[in-house]
């Protein structure tokens, strides 16, 4: 059998390094490319006509989720695997929405790595348990909308919705009556829960 042809994508040196020193043990896998960001991916990656991608959520250019949904597009027979320190919600929702066929932590043991990929290309698609259970969670839940992701962040700034109102030129009773629905679709009881529930669940990044 040919061996799986593996992409890596990631912004940093060492990672890509390591990765493909170890990938490239198994006689089975073949790293044919590597890049740093989503638009070096998008230049070379078609050249090298790999089976799996294996990406990292957050590059210099964008999220990985956004490669993923490129690469859906254009390249279907590429099937993308997500490798990321992130494992909030909202990051797993968005890979498996764009396209991604796994999800997988940075922390994950070599043995893993191995099997997910494996597995991906040969047509399955792999989340770990715990990560299933938060992505079937996040389907779930209703979306919020864009408006209230705007709530929901100067929430998580520490704004009441006086403050809210006047940023975002609304009515202070349109502003109560989104952070209702926020607390509902997120399933929490008060605006401190939403905020950590936001974070925690990668809806909102806080600012560095």
């Amino acid at each position: 059998m040919k061996p799986i042809k593996i992409f890596l994508v990631d912004d940093h040196f060492i990672v890509r390094m390591g990765l493909a020193a170890s990938l490239n043990e198994e006689s089975d896998l073949n790293v044919v490319g590597e890049a740093s960001c989503i638009a070096e991916a998008i230049d070379t990656l078609p050249e090298t006509t790999p089976d799996v991608a294996v990406i990292d959520l957050r590059l210099a250019d964008g999220d990985g989720f956004e490669l993923v949904a490129r690469l859906a597009e254009d390249h279907p027979g590429v099937r993308c695997l997500i490798l990321s320190v992130n494992t909030g919600e909202n990051d797993i929702l968005q890979s498996f929405k764009a396209g991604a066929c796994g999800y997988l932590s940075k922390s994950v043991e070599r043995a893993e790595l191995l099997e997910a990929i494996r597995s991906i290309a040969d047509g399955d698609t792999y989340f770990p348990a715990h990560l299933r259970s938060i992505l079937d969670k996040g389907i779930a839940r209703p979306e919020l909308t864009a408006r209230e992701f705007g709530v929901l962040q100067l929430i998580v700034e520490g704004h009441l919705n006086k403050e809210i109102a006047h940023q975002l030129n609304l009515a202070e009773i349109t502003v109560k009556q989104h952070v209702s629905a926020i607390l509902r679709k997120l399933g929490v009881q008060d605006r401190t829960q939403a905020a950590i529930a936001a974070v925690e669940r990668g809806l909102i990044h806080l600012k560095k």
